[in-house]
Formats: structure tokens, C-alpha cells, sequence
């Protein structure tokens, strides 16, 4: 990877010498074999005379390089991912030909073969630095240029790229003269970015339909996905979502879609949710739902394409300049697509969710050792590559939110609406947004930038009350606080909400609010007059209504109202904002794991919300196997199987939340007696009024048992030949990587990081399998292995591979002094290794460390 990095330095010199790029013409051929394919770039640029740069190409072979009608040796300009190009003219034309290799790790052009009919599937993914490896490109982002795009398939495929799909002539096919073949001539693209030129090919099943844009033309849709999974494809729903989005987005930016045609196309081994390639949509197609899935599945697949969709304005008619505002694309399209989602469609509870998933992961990753501003430095491509992260996506969208909230949404939405205007199909900094808001606002908003966007952190809220006897409060601040390695104290627009019992008409007992103010804080400690004089409430919630970005923390007598009454909340955002509280003090050390184990027992069956269930159950998991003491964690275990099981049973029949508490029974099963259960459900002795035992569920209850060592290969290996499709292989490759031995995890490890050709979803569901433990000893012997294998995996994997190996087959479970000193013994050795490979590694560490942290709390 060293020899295929771009460092922006290197970026900024390339653009000044190449002023302008006119055109890109590709011709790629996709009949010349299983591991090849032909590729054809024709660049027309215009250059400083005389100057020298560089062009990206990542290929196996390369045939011909034409710079100016004039032969170049290819053995003698390329090396190490570019093609040297000197003595430039003034207006030049640039010819190379090469085979290009076909990738199975989700980057490139990357190739899929469907186990259920042997037919191929082809789709690229070019975000961050992946055009390369299908054509040569000056591979940043702030050379735009129009790109007309020629594919020779086979016939029978559907071909799809950026501009509306023409029809196509006969070819010959390169490899098979008994296949047809043809040529898809495309329309040049507008002025776009490399990354986002996309292509998709294979004998996909389609489903079109329409729209009308706001300003009168009819724009195409199409909803793609594998013929083999054609029967669960529900794009009636999918295109009447995006047709509410358009209007959303037409209305509320006040600019037309700018694109000709609107495709979304599932495929398959995806290392994401999706990309906004313009007008060619790539995601997912775990958004096809072969199986019942939770709401919390469904409303994702909704804001993933709400969120793509914004990005046809934010990122795609508009694009950052350099990677350092990667914030402009996807801070802007989290915000926007939750804000569409709340109020453009049927899950108006969007917010919550943003709260309960979105904002949980951007306190997260911002108490990372390796956190960042909103706006990093981006020094090269590996900076960005690790920089797509809950940072980038919702501390930034969670920053708009207040920043809307701050200088009113509609003069908000007129600055992002004049940004669009004034900077269509160019590229743009930090800067030229900000100007555009402080003309809708009348407020200088460089203060505000350089505390929000330009600083790293996480500020804690607290309350400070005090009453009187007769429970009156007589003084009320709230008291900032920040990290000692990220010291800014910020401005927060927040809500405080009073909360009481309130007893209603039917004689129930709610917790509901009953007064609430809304104030600037400021500085360390911000006075509250407004509840001087006020009956002090049950529960004083700070940042009512979720505006601010900060962690929040509550007062002794709210938190124990709080516990004693969640499931009396009705307000479901309210509670979110208790669970993210209560989870924040535990990963912080303030509040025992084994209290918030009781509080998610107690109160979970009440909530109503599938995101916040989803979530505070994972959390509940990560807080038995890793937070709690280590001689609590196996009672704790066991007392968590045991109670999900039970309200499963008592759970509303069909419901989701009986469906979620399924799942995590298989997910937390721990114990002998927690077998009967699972076994029952796959063999059907046990059955749960409205729950459906389907194919992906009883993969999930499969791997329950395999973990607790009552199921084995043979019996994977018949659930695998009931399902043997992309999916089933997946979740058959979790499952034995499960097995709870020391033998299966060392083939579970060897089969991915001693093997080079494992696919991308296989490698994914296998670390998934191996760090899938009841007992964590188990890994004990793989510190030493992971360590020793982390160097070769960086030199000799694509970056996602590598990603996912780093991450994915960390033994957390251990949370152990052992495992830190190891891993900070690595550091320590390799300071000098890649700094997006030590950022990964202190990552994962500093999990561990916060583990270990929670652990001593937990008394």
C-alpha cells in the first residue's frame, strides 16, 4: 500500500500544474476472463508547458501509454501506482491501455460469482482512491472532469454507469465466441469527481419506474438486485421512498435534482451501506430482506437512501476539494437524510434514532486517543481512508443540528441552498459554505467554527442543583467540562426538561414533562435563573430534545428516577437520552457495568423504539463480556440469557421487540441451560406465538449453539446445504468460526490471514465468528498471533482487507492487562509503521483500556 498512497502535498502540485481536465473517454471490455479485463483511457487535459506530473493507475499489466501521439515505455514510466508524465504541452492528450485485475475485496471493479446459479456480477466502488484500478486517472478530487464511459459485456447483462443506460450494438466477445455480446455507448457524465464515475454490469433483475422533477423533466428510476434474490426485492417501497426524498430535497434546497436518470442497484460483498455514485447508487444488499428483519433494520435502509440521495447535492453537484472537508459531504447528508426521514416519511421518530445510534457512536469515536476535528488534517490517502468514521458522519451532523437550532433552520437552509447555486459542479473549502451562512444568518460564524469544526472533543454536562427543604430549587447551573487532552469549552443551544409522575386518566402512572427552558451555555458553568423558584422535578434532563453534542450526565436523585421510572417515560426521545446518559457514565468509570446491566433488564421490555433496543442490547452485551468485573461476568451472563429468554416469551406476539430479544438470547446465550431454548426454536419443539423461525433467524440461533458448543460442523454443514447462497456461506463461515476451541479459532484465523483470495463478506463474517466467545480464554493464544501478523497484513492487503483484519480479529473479548501490554508493546516497536495502520491498532486498544477502566468501577 505505501507504493499506491497519494499525500496531499503531492495533490496540490499535480493541480497546479494540470489547470483544467476536459475530458475522460473509458473503454473497458469485461469479456476477456474471470481475472483481466481490457481498459482503454483517453485523458484530453491542459497543462503549465513543459511541466511534469503523474497519472494513477493500480493494474497487472500495461500495454500502451500515448502521451501527445508519443510512444512512452511503459517499463520505463510506471511504477509504484503512476505513469510519469513530462515535457507536458499545453493542451495535451494522454492514451493508456492496460489489463486491469478484478478485485473480490469491494474496491475497483470487483467480481462476484452468485454459488445459487454460477452467473457473474460486476459493480465498482471507487471512494477513496479505487478509479485507478479500473482506468487511468488523476485520482483526487478537485480534477473534475465529464467522463463518457463504453462497455462491451456480455449481451444478455444489464449495463449501468452514471448517464442513462443507452442501447447497445453487437460485439464480439473476447473469450467465448458461442456468448453474444454488445457495446453500451454512454453519455458523457457532467463534471464529476473520479471516484464517483461508477459502473455496474451482470444479469441483474430490474425494476424501473419514474418521477418528475421539480423543474418539469421526468427522471428514470430503476431498483437493481441479483436475479437470485429478485423474489425479496421490494422496489415499490424503495422507489416511493426516493420519490420522497426528491420532493424533500427539491423543496427544501431549492435546486432540481442535476442528474439525468436515478438507478439503485443491491450488490453483493459490499464493504458499506452504499455510495452516491450520481445517478448510479450502489448499496447493500443486506437491504434486501430475504428474512423478517427489526424496524431498526428497516428505518436504517430508509435513511441510507435518504442519506445517498442528499448526496446528489452535497458531495456530488458540490465536492469537497481535498479530503480534509469530507465533513461537506457526509456530515451535511447525515443531517440532511435524518432531517427527510423525521419529516418526509413514516419514521418521524428519526431523531431518536439519530440520538440512540448516531450520536453513540460520535461520543465514541471521539474519546479516542486517535479522535479528530470535524474538519481534519488530511496529510494522505491513508489519513482519509481511516477518517470515514462516526467523527465525519454524526459529530458533524449532530453539529448542523445545533448549528440550525443556533442560527434558525430556515436561514440555515437558504445558505446551504445559495452554497449549492453558487458552487454548482465545482469544488469547495470549509470556507465557502461558512460565507453563505453568514449571509443567511447575519452571524459571524467563525467563533463557532473554530470551537466546532476545528477542534477535537467531547464536552460532559452536569447539573448542579440545590433546593430547599420544602423541595424548591433555589439555585440550578449546569457545569461544563472537558477532556485535559481536548480542553475547548464550547457554546451548546440546549433544552432542560423538567419530568414528573403524572397520573392519568385510566389511573396509569406516566413520566412526563411538565415544564421546560431552553438556554445558551457557555463557559464552565452557565446559571440557570429560569427553574429558580420552581418544585424541583423527579428527573432534571439536560439537552431536552437532543440539540446539543455533548455527554450529559444526571443528578443523583434524576438518576435514580430515571432507574426506578424509564419505562414509564413516554417521551421516546427523552429516553434515549436517559440510556445514553446511563451508558456514557459506565464506559467512563462513574457508574458500575453491573448497574447498567440492571437497568437494561428492568427497562427494556417497555421501550417502544427498535433502534433504541437494537442499541442499548448490544451495549448491554459489551458491558457483560467486557465492563463487568471478570468474577461477576459469567453469573452476569447467565442472569442476561436467562431474562432475555423470559421476556421474550412474555413479549407482544410478532412483535419487534420480540424478534430483537430472540436474537440477542441467541447472541448472549451463555450457559447449559440456555440450550434447551435455542435448540428448541431450530428443531420447533419451542415456538413463540408470531415469531417465524426463517432462514437468516435460525443461522442466528445456529451460531448460539455452535458458540456454546452444542452444535458442530456437520451440523453447520447441513444448514448450509438447506441455504448454500452468498448469504448462507457468510453466516455459515461465522458459525464455525464460533466453535468455542482453540482448534477452530486457529482455523478460523488461518483461513483468513494466511490465505490471500478470501473474498471481503467472508473475511467479515469470520472475525465476526472468532471474536464471538462465551469464555474469552479461549483466545488467549491469538494476542501474540495478532500482533505478530499485523505488519504483514498492512504491507500485503488492499486497505479495506486490511481494515477489516485489524479490526475484525482484535480479541476484545479478553479486555485484559495482558492484551493491552501486548498491543502497547507493538506500538511502542513500530513507531515508525504507517500512521493509519497505528491509528487502527490504537484504536482497538484503547478499547481495552476503557474496558479495563470500567472493570475497577465495577464494585
Amino acid at each position: 500500500m505505501p507504493a499506491e498512497n497519494l499525500t496531499r502535498a503531492e495533490a496540490i502540485e499535480r493541480a497546479d500544474v494540470v489547470t483544467g481536465v476536459e475530458s475522460y473517454t473509458v473503454e473497458l471490455d469485461v469479456t476477456t476472463g474471470p481475472t483481466t479485463f481490457a481498459s482503454t483511457t483517453v485523458i484530453r487535459f491542459s497543462a503549465k508547458p513543459g511541466g511534469s506530473t503523474f497519472v494513477d493507475l493500480v493494474a497487472p499489466a500495461v500495454r500502451e501509454i500515448v502521451l501527445n501521439g508519443r510512444p512512452l515505455d511503459p517499463a520505463a514510466v510506471y511504477a509504484d501506482s503512476r505513469i510519469a508524465l513530462t515535457d507536458l504541452a499545453a493542451e495535451n492528450e494522454l492514451r493508456v491501455v492496460a489489463d486491469c485485475a478484478y478485485m473480490n475485496t469491494g474496491e475497483g471493479l470487483h467480481r462476484f460469482v452468485d454459488p445459487v446459479d454460477g452467473e457473474v456480477y460486476l459493480y465498482t466502488q471507487f471512494e477513496v482512491p479505487d478509479a485507478r484500478r479500473v482506468f487511468a486517472t488523476f485520482e483526487q478530487p478537485d480534477l473534475k472532469a465529464p467522463f463518457q464511459v463504453t462497455v462491451t459485456a456480455p449481451a444478455a447483462w444489464q449495463v449501468v454507469s452514471n448517464q442513462p443506460t443507452p442501447e447497445p450494438t453487437a460485439a464480439t466477445h473476447a473469450t467465448d465466441a458461442d456468448v453474444l455480446a454488445a457495446t453500451w455507448t454512454f453519455e458523457p457524465t457532467p463534471r464529476i469527481s473520479t471516484y464517483l464515475v461508477a459502473l455496474v454490469a451482470g444479469p441483474y433483475a430490474v425494476e424501473r419506474g419514474e418521477l418528475t422533477s421539480s423543474d418539469g423533466r421526468t427522471i428514470p428510476l430503476g431498483v437493481f438486485c441479483r436475479a437470485s434474490l429478485s423474489e425479496h426485492l421490494d422496489a415499490d417501497y424503495i422507489m416511493a421512498t426516493t420519490r420522497k426524498g426528491f420532493e424533500f430535497y427539491e423543496k427544501t434546497f431549492d435546486v432540481p435534482y442535476p442528474f439525468d436518470k436515478y438507478d439503485q442497484l443491491f450488490v453483493p460483498e459490499y464493504n458499506m451501506g452504499a455510495m452516491e455514485n450520481p445517478g448510479c447508487v450502489t448499496f447493500t444488499e443486506a437491504y434486501v430482506f430475504r428474512s423478517q428483519v427489526t424496524d431498526a433494520v428497516r428505518e436504517r435502509r430508509v435513511v441510507t437512501i435518504l442519506h445517498e440521495l442528499a448526496h446528489m447535492w452535497f458531495g456530488d453537484l458540490v465536492t469537497m476539494k481535498w479530503w480534509n472537508d469530507l465533513w461537506l459531504n457526509e456530515s451535511f447528508a447525515e443531517y440532511a437524510s435524518t432531517l427527510a426521514t423525521a419529516e418526509a416519511t413514516e419514521w418521524e421518530a428519526a431523531w431518536t434514532t439519530f440520538s440512540a445510534m448516531e450520536k453513540t457512536w460520535a461520543y465514541r469515536q471521539d474519546q479516542l486517543p486517535t479522535t479528530h476535528p470535524i474538519v481534519a488534517e488530511i496529510r494522505d490517502l491513508e489519513d482519509v481512508q481511516v477518517n470515514f468514521d462516526g467523527i465525519t458522519y454524526a459529530k458533524g451532523a449532530s453539529v448542523l443540528k445545533q448549528l440550525a437550532a443556533w442560527v434558525g433552520r430556515d436561514e440555515f437552509l437558504a445558505g446551504v441552498s445559495a452554497y449549492f447555486k453558487k458552487h454548482a459542479w465545482s469544488n469547495t473549502v470549509l470556507r465557502d459554505l461558512l460565507v453563505e451562512l453568514e449571509a443567511t444568518s447575519g452571524r459571524d460564524l467563525g467563533a463557532w467554527s473554530a470551537a466546532w469544526l476545528e477542534t477535537a472533543g467531547v464536552n460532559t454536562l452536569r447539573p448542579d442543583v440545590e433546593v430547599d427543604a420544602e423541595g424548591t430549587i433555589t439555585g440550578l447551573a449546569v457545569l461544563q467540562s472537558a477532556p485535559a487532552d481536548h480542553p475547548t469549552i464550547r457554546p451548546h443551544r440546549l433544552g432542560i426538561g423538567c419530568y414528573d409522575l403524572v397520573e392519568q386518566p385510566d389511573g396509569a402512572v406516566t413520566l412526563e414533562r411538565t415544564h421546560q427552558v431552553v438556554i445558551d451555555v457557555d463557559g464552565e458553568r452557565t446559571e440557570v435563573p429560569e427553574l429558580v423558584g420552581h418544585e424541583r422535578p423527579a428527573l432534571l434532563l439536560l439537552n431536552d430534545e437532543d440539540l446539543a453534542y455533548a455527554k450529559v450526565r444526571l443528578d443523583d436523585e434524576s438518576l435514580a428516577a430515571a432507574t426506578e421510572h424509564l419505562s414509564r417515560l413516554t417521551d421516546p426521545l427523552a429516553r434515549s437520552l436517559v440510556w445514553g446518559s446511563a451508558w456514557d457514565a459506565v464506559r467512563d468509570g462513574e457508574t458500575p457495568a453491573s448497574a447498567y446491566v440492571d437497568l437494561v433488564l428492568g427497562n427494556i421490555a417497555a421501550e417502544t423504539e427498535s433502534t433504541t433496543v437494537r442499541t442499548t442490547l448490544n451495549q448491554l452485551g459489551l458491558a457483560a463480556r467486557t465492563y463487568v468485573a471478570p468474577e461477576r461476568r459469567a453469573a452476569t451472563l447467565a442472569r442476561i440469557g436467562d431474562r432475555l429468554w423470559a421476556l421474550a416469551q412474555e413479549a407482544a406476539a410478532g412483535s419487534d421487540l420480540q424478534l430483537q430479544l430472540v436474537k440477542f438470547t441467541a447472541a448472549l446465550a451463555s450457559t447449559p441451560d440456555h440450550v434447551a431454548p435455542l435448540r428448541g426454536l431450530l428443531d420447533g419443539s419451542v415456538a413463540l406465538d408470531g415469531l417465524v423461525v426463517d432462514t437468516d433467524l435460525r443461522w442466528e440461533v445456529l451460531q448460539g449453539l455452535v458458540r456454546l458448543g452444542a452444535a458442530d460442523d456437520a451440523e453447520v454443514d447441513a444448514a448450509l446445504a438447506q441455504d448454500d447462497t452468498a448469504t448462507g456461506r457468510q453466516s455459515a463461515a461465522r458459525a464455525r468460526a464460533a466453535a468455542p476451541t482453540v482448534a477452530a479459532k486457529e482455523a478460523a484465523f488461518a483461513s483468513v490471514v494466511d490465505q490471500a483470495d478470501v473474498p471481503n463478506a467472508i473475511i467479515r463474517a469470520t472475525a465476526a465468528g472468532f471474536v464471538n466467545v462465551g469464555d474469552p480464554a479461549v483466545l488467549e493464544p491469538f494476542v501474540t498471533r495478532y500482533v505478530d501478523a499485523l505488519t504483514g497484513i498492512w504491507t500485503s492487503r488492499s486497505y479495506h482487507i486490511a481494515e477489516e483484519l485489524i479490526e475484525g480479529l482484535y480479541p476484545a473479548p479478553l479486555a485484559s492487562a495482558g492484551l493491552r501490554d501486548a498491543v502497547q508493546a507493538w506500538l511502542d516497536a513500530h513507531a515508525d509503521a504507517p500512521a493509519a495502520l497505528r491509528r487502527m491498532v490504537a484504536e482497538q486498544l484503547a478499547g481495552t483500556e476503557r474496558a479495563l477502566v470500567a472493570q475497577a468501577a465495577d464494585v
